[in-house]
Formats: structure tokens, sequence, C-alpha cells
């Protein structure tokens, strides 16, 4: 039996507008349910405002938190503890000063492994110039100076990741890694046209901060093959080279200052020149005690701070080399606390600077730990030279300037020449 025209047109009809409704309704079901989602948030504790303070409205910090945890894709694998420390380098960031950095508890510790003088990297000093990753210096021995690295040389990508306005911490935490591992530098060496990129086998490193030698001038690598008139030169000079001032580096001075005074005593050495050359400097408090190793007395260091109060740093205690003829040689990788020892002994014209202008780094930093061996490095105070000069960002000029040709291990070494016929005149 045949249905009527009309009744068949009318079940067709109600069946459209069901599956009309029905559409409708799991579009509007689907959108709903990409609106309402769960907000897992983990229980958050001390959201207290610290005493003191000026009102801070945090309303959109924890709006995009929320929003972070709500719509992230991959939510189940947020880490929450990153994202705290991510905040929390960001306001640091923000103060555009390269020097002050929040450390979470990995960075912080390879911070204090490179100040002892042990880690596993390349054995590269690292610092921040115009928002680009420079290197201040590579360390004597290390996979860097094999690899051809250079002070001043710009690393424009690790790992194919552009460094432009990375922190020194991203810096460090990248380049660094286990001893057979590998890191590829995008590098762009001084008055180069072109980067070129460099594979680096990770190693571990371990850095005496002092070395020294005495020598007959006519045995010295380095002045030996040349057309210095001092090549020929019987007389026996001391070289003391100190890399950085770390945790260990007063130990060692004392240790070659010690058999360096007994031969100047006797006079056996003609003078010495101190190689400050690519150190990037240290503890405030270690360039004090090496100055006070020339200077019997009188002001090293002035320390102006945020809180408005001065500190003055004056030798401090009974050095030995008060009198040996003293050369000291600085270049552009020379920072921070070696500029201190250098530019004291320029004011008190204890000794000649030989070689280029040194970095030029004023200021002084604080670390303060923080919870979970995390720290905060401050920007403090700036510090002055004895005659109230205070040389950021433009650095020491050496009374004779030498240019280095080549790197500090060339056998024709022109700035360790230059101070050597200094010392002679």
């Amino acid at each position: 039996m045949s249905l009527p025209s009309f009744s068949f047109r009318k079940i067709l009809l109600s069946l459209a507008i069901l599956f009309l409704v029905g559409t409708i309704g799991y579009k509007l079901g689907e959108r709903k349910a990409l609106q309402v989602v769960p907000i897992l948030l983990k229980p958050i504790r001390n959201r207290e405002q610290p005493a003191n303070q000026t009102f801070v409205d945090f309303s959109l910090f924890w709006d995009v938190w929320g929003r972070l945890q709500r719509f992230y894709i991959d939510a189940a694998n947020i880490d929450t503890q990153k994202m705290i420390w991510g905040a929390i380098s960001g306001a640091v960031n923000s103060l555009d000063d390269p020097y002050t950095v929040f450390l979470p508890p990995k960075e912080n510790k390879e911070f204090k492994e490179d100040l002892g003088g042990t880690f596993e990297g390349i054995g590269a000093q690292l610092d921040m110039k115009e928002g680009r990753l420079i290197i201040v210096a590579p360390l004597k021995g290390t996979p860097a100076q094999r690899a051809g690295l250079k002070p001043f040389d710009w690393i424009l990508k690790v790992d194919g990741e552009d460094t432009i306005n990375w922190t020194l911490a991203q810096a460090v935490a990248k380049i660094r890694g286990p001893k057979g591992s590998s890191v590829k530098l995008t590098i762009l060496h001084e008055k180069a046209e072109k980067p070129e990129e460099v594979t680096i086998v990770r190693d571990g490193i371990l850095v005496p901060s002092v070395e020294y030698w005495m020598k007959s001038i006519n045995t010295i690598s380095e002045i030996s093959g040349t057309t210095s008139s001092a090549r020929l030169r019987t007389e026996e000079i001391a070289y003391l080279k100190l890399s950085r001032f770390g945790d260990r580096t007063n130990e060692e001075w004392l240790k070659a200052v010690a058999d360096i005074a007994k031969s100047w005593k006797i006079k056996d050495v003609k003078g010495l020149v101190l190689d400050l050359r690519n150190n990037p400097g240290g503890y405030l408090d270690g360039s004090v005690f090496i100055t006070s190793e020339f200077l019997k007395n009188g002001l090293i260091v002035t320390q102006t701070n945020s809180d408005g109060t001065q500190q003055d740093y004056s030798v401090d205690r009974k050095g030995q080399l008060f009198d040996i003829p003293l050369v000291v040689l600085i270049n552009k990788g020379s920072a921070s606390a070696s500029e201190i020892v250098a530019g004291a002994i320029r004011d008190y014209n204890r000794g000649t600077i030989v070689g280029e202008t040194s970095f030029g780094k004023g200021s002084v930093q604080t670390p303060q730990e923080l919870e979970g061996g995390a720290s905060v490095h401050i920007t403090t105070g700036k510090w002055l030279l004895p005659k109230g000069d205070w040389i950021h960002k433009k650095g020491i000029t050496p009374s004779v300037e030498v240019t280095m040709n080549g790197g500090t291990e060339a056998t024709s070494d022109a700035q360790l020449i230059r101070a050597i016929e200094v010392l002679l005149q």
C-alpha cells in the first residue's frame, strides 16, 4: 500500500528538521566542549605580597597562567616549576642588564663549578654584548681553544638556535654538557665577513687559574724566532699568568709568588710580566688580594652601592713583590676584577700597562642564594679605580699599545715581546 504524496513529503520534512536540529546541537556541544575544560591547577602557596611593597596587580599573570593550564594542547606535560623559573627570568631580563641574572639550580651549580675551575663543556668564558653572545676568552688547553675560538668571536647560533637576546645563563646552559657530547656553534670571527660552523666535542675542564715560569730571555719561544733586540739577552725574567679570580686562585697565587719572590730577593730575575689577557674576572675581593702583592698601602677600588653606601677596599695584607720591575699585559678579553688590578697598578704608577684596551666592565654583581639551589645575581653597584675612574664600557687603555695578531699561544707573541722589551729598558 502506497502512502499519499503529502504524507510522504511531511515525513521527509520532519526527518530533515530532526537532522538539522541534531547537527546544530552536536556542533554547539562540540564548541561547548572546547570552551569548558576543567582547570587542573596544582595548589599554589605563598601568593601573599611581600611587606612594604608598592601595589602590583598580578591579575593578568594569573589569568595567563590559568589559560595555559586550560587551553594548551599538551597541558598534561606542563612543568609548573619551569614556568615559575621562566617568569622570574623574564622579570629579571626586563631590566636590560646582561649582568643581572636569575640562575635555576642547574645553571647555578655550573656557575659555581666554573669559579671552582672544574666543569664539563667546551672551556670558554662567555659574555653578552649588544644583545649578542661573545667569547671573552677560550681557556688554555680546552676544546674551545683547539677549535680555534678567539676573544670577541660572536656566537650567532648554538645547535641551530639564534642566540640574539639570550641571557648569559641560557647560553651557558645550552653550550655546556656532558663529556663526549658535541655542540655546533655558528661563529663570526672578528673582522670576518661570513660566519662559520664549528662542531666541538665537550670535555672535562680542569683549569688552574695561575701559571708561571722563570726563564732566560733567549730561551723564551715567543721571542727567540723574532727580530726583537731582546732575543739574545740572557737575563732571566718571571712570567705569571692569571686566568680568573676563582675559588682556588689565592692559594695557587701564593705558591707561584713564593718562588718568584725568592728569585727576586737574590736578583736572579730581571723583573715580572703579569699576564691578565683574556681574564674575565671573578671575585672582587680576589682583585684586592692580588693587587696587595704589589702595593705597600693605599686604596685599590671603591664600590658605590644601590642603597647609597660606599665601600673602600685598600691594601689588606703584606705582599712580597713591592719593588720588582713590573709590566702588566691586558687585552680586550681582560674584564672586571682583572681591570681593577691593572687599573690600580696604573694609577699608582707601579708598573707599565702593555697590550690592548680592556673589555670595560665596571659593575658589581651580588650573588644571592635562593630556595631549592637557585640564585639571583643582582647588579648592586659600580666600582671606581683609585683616581675615581669608572671604566664601564670604556676599558683601560694601556700606556704601550700593541695589537695582537693571532692567539696568545702563537710563537710570535707581539705583546709579550714588547712587555719584555719594556722590562729591559
